[in-house]
């Protein structure tokens, strides 16, 4: 039992520049992982702040943003990143041909996923399916969704995304597609994430703390170090 505890203890280093980095939650290490490339990913940041990026520690990033999607954007957070990022390419506001040009664009960029929004059209995600050759990430919101149908289109994984239903729409999706990827937003807590895992989520995407939050408690210890001088 001693020899068992000695070989799962992880050694770490923090140093002292990085020492403040954002580390995710620990029970997100508790669910299976996606293997994509012989990379196993069980935890992503849903951010496209390249300073969060270089200073967090999941396995991936997953770059979606509510604005129209840009080539500029989606180069800017890989060249940041030193781990794999899945690119958002629309499939909302932005339709039809655009999506397959970005998503053509992101994968020779070196993106290990293109994620699509939840109104794609199953004719996009078979454009994708028939484009690419990175896994089609295809976003869920509702436990109303024809997941045979995102299935049969291509869909390669499923990224849901259905704010405090996340975990009751991913327990749905598993009856009947017991071994579909999916990734799942995991909540504020470490109680919300270990419900999300145990309802059959296989990563978890984690909501980093804004940089400017992260600069505002910075500063108040810089001041009050101030007044104490």
């Amino acid at each position: 039992m001693e020899e068992r505890k000695r070989r799962k203890q992880v050694p770490e280093y923090d140093g002292t520049l990085r020492s403040h980095m954002i580390k995710i939650p620990t029970c997100i290490s508790e669910c299976s992982g996606i293997r994509v490339f012989g990379r196993r990913i069980k935890s992503l940041a849903f951010t496209t702040d390249v300073a969060i990026i270089r200073n967090i520690n999941v396995d991936a990033i997953i770059a979606v943003y509510p604005f129209t999607p840009q080539p500029a954007i989606h180069r800017a957070i890989m060249q940041a990143a030193d781990m794999p990022v899945f690119v958002g390419v629309g499939g909302g506001l932005t339709r039809g041909q655009r999506v397959l040009t970005l998503a053509s664009d992101a994968e020779h960029e070196g993106a290990f996923g293109v994620v699509v929004n939840a109104p794609t059209t199953d004719d996009v995600v078979r454009g994708l399916k028939q484009a690419l050759d990175i896994p089609i990430v295809v976003t869920v919101v509702s436990e109303n969704t024809d997941i045979a149908g995102r299935m049969a289109a291509g869909a390669d994984i499923l990224n849901v995304s259905g704010a405090q239903n996340t975990a009751a729409i991913v327990r749905s999706i598993r009856k009947d597609f017991p071994d579909v990827p999916i990734i799942a937003t995991g909540g504020p807590t470490e109680e919300t994430i270990r419900e999300t895992i145990a309802a059959g989520a296989n990563a978890i995407t984690y909501t980093p703390p804004t940089s400017a939050s992260i600069f505002a408690v910075s500063m108040d210890r810089y001041r009050r170090g101030l007044e104490h001088e």
